[in-house]
């Protein structure tokens, strides 16, 4: 596993080593930040309405976030870190090409629910809700999305370079409609449930597979 393959849509990972009793505290806010940002949205964020939901003071908050702005930037941080953790990270563990695309597909369309995110991805979500409003959010959005884009790019030039893709193949068109499947179900969970809607983004996304094949005897779940 390279370090690029490592580095993914959040700036960091956290290093394995006992944290503090603050730094413990800090997660356990961030945590809850991400739950309400999904279900409410980033701009639902503040100081008080979080100190309401922790049961925390609202003087030990501003502690940890001095502002409005550094409270929603460092829970978007942090749903980009359980998005890593849940989706990239283990698919980094299968073997490149498919296995490793599909991996990545199982891992995405399951990651709401596999973190118990009740108002599903916030991070979709803030794209959604920042999208006409420039500033600091809306960048820091958009970079996030440009990272997405990059490394689901690179994860299908690895399919290419293993011969399980055709050579003429574009990772940039195949990138842009994987992630047009996965915002597809997310979208459709709600009109058809969740098992329909992953059923169909499924059948989508082997079917993309399957147009881009190097042979067109591409077995599916070797």
């Amino acid at each position: 596993m390279t370090k690029n393959e490592r580095s993914f849509y959040s700036r960091r990972m956290n290093a394995a080593v006992r944290p503090t009793k603050g730094e413990e505290t800090r997660a356990q806010i961030l945590a809850a930040a991400v739950e309400q940002a999904s279900e409410t949205g980033f701009e639902s964020l503040t100081i008080g309405t979080l100190a309401e939901r922790t049961g925390l003071s609202k003087s030990g908050l501003f502690a940890h976030f001095g502002s409005k702005l550094e409270l929603q930037l460092a829970a978007l941080d942090e749903a980009a870190r359980q998005y890593t953790e849940a989706v990239f990270m283990p698919a980094l563990k299968a073997p490149r090409g498919l296995k490793r695309l599909r991996a990545l597909f199982e891992n995405w369309v399951g990651w709401p629910g596999a973190v118990r995110l009740p108002g599903g991805c916030p991070i979709d979500a803030a794209s959604r809700e920042y999208a006409h409003h420039p500033g600091p959010m809306r960048d820091a959005v958009l970079d996030r999305q440009k990272s997405l884009d990059r490394e689901l790019g690179r994860a299908v030039q690895l399919a290419i370079d293993t011969g399980e893709l055709a050579p003429d193949t574009d990772p940039r068109q195949i990138a842009f409609e994987l992630i047009a499947i996965v915002l597809g179900c997310f979208r459709s969970e709600l009109l058809f449930g969740a098992e329909e809607a992953r059923l169909r983004a499924r059948a989508a996304f082997e079917r993309l597979l399957a147009d881009h094949a190097a042979s067109a005897a591409v077995s599916h779940h070797r």
